[in-house]
């Protein structure tokens, strides 16, 4: 399964979870995220597939793309306080798009997933795409495995806090998401102690999270 086809499977996973009753039922209730509701992380899920629409609109960058490492070094948001600017705005936005209500946002965004379908294989894989709310480029791939991390774990976290089952990727998914968490991970704490967290609990340190 190409890169491309893994996102539009998994996003097309993130829309079963939005036409979830339990989803519905629980819109205006707090999210398992904190100062989040249901419907505001939906909202924030549902603009992962959205993202993808405005770069594919736009004619291709010139811009040197960078890497995804570089990428997520660069992220304001990542270790920013929850009330700080850029998570708020985060929140903000997801909230905003929740607020036409869970019919209305199915139906944008099924569309909106319907056109990518068809969008997605008119471009190359190494096209580079310019990321506005950033302010730097990444190439497509590049660009597909950052919305492939964003819809694993807020799908999980949006199943979670709607009393749901989160959902497997397939692997074509996953592997990406995983490689990539796992070198940022590396980054963030040494090799050592991402290699006890996984083979020696006893000696592992309290966390090795890269968000």
């Amino acid at each position: 399964m190409s890169l491309k086809n893994a996102y539009l499977e998994t996003a097309a996973r993130a829309v079963t979870l939005l036409d979830a009753p339990e989803t519905a039922a629980a819109w205006r209730r707090p999210s398992a995220l904190t100062q989040w509701t249901v419907g505001g992380l939906a909202g924030h899920l549902m603009y992962q597939i959205f993202s993808v629409d405005q770069v594919l609109q736009e004619p291709e960058s010139e811009q040197e793309p960078i890497s995804l490492v570089e990428h997520y070094e660069r992220a304001e948001w990542i270790g920013a306080p929850l009330d700080g600017e850029a998570n708020s705005g985060i929140r903000a936005k997801g909230e905003g798009i929740s607020s036409e209500g869970v019919q209305p946002l199915r139906a944008r965004v099924g569309a909106a997933l319907d056109e990518q379908r068809t969008g997605l294989g008119e471009v190359p894989d190494d096209r580079v795409v310019f990321l506005p709310q950033t302010g730097w480029a990444l190439c497509l791939d590049d660009f597909l495995v950052t919305r492939l991390v964003e819809l694993a774990v807020h799908m999980d976290d949006l199943a979670a806090g709607v009393g749901l089952p989160t959902t497997e990727l397939p692997r074509a998914a996953s592997d990406p998401v995983l490689r990539l968490l796992t070198e940022l991970a590396v980054r963030r704490h040494g090799q050592t102690a991402l290699l006890r967290a996984l083979t020696r609990v006893e000696r592992a340190p309290a966390a090795i999270n890269v968000f």
